[in-house]
């Protein structure tokens, strides 16, 4: 198998943002686009869900409180989840 080269053109803000975040996962874009396009094989077809939903502002609130609550100490926790049902009934 031999490499070839693929040109194509992009918004240079979402290529800085796209480097900066593959080099945080150890990848450089290059191999990061590899795996996309590796898994887009794999799959027969895009390997994520392509679709025009949002989040509701409840949706989004519910992410932003469990990211709160998943870096606090002092977070509740429960070692059940018959604990946290009982709890939210209550």
């Amino acid at each position: 198998m031999s490499d070839t080269s693929v040109s194509f053109r992009i918004d240079q803000e979402l290529k800085d943002k796209a480097v900066d975040l593959f080099e945080q996962l150890g990848l450089s874009l290059s191999a990061a686009i590899q795996v996309f396009l590796r898994q887009a094989v794999r799959e027969g077809g895009l390997p994520f869900e392509v679709t025009t939903r949002v989040p509701t502002d409840a949706t989004i609130a519910a992410m932003l409180e469990a990211e709160r609550i998943s870096k606090d100490p002092e977070a509740v926790s429960y070692d059940t989840i018959e604990e946290l049902l009982k709890n939210l009934k209550q």
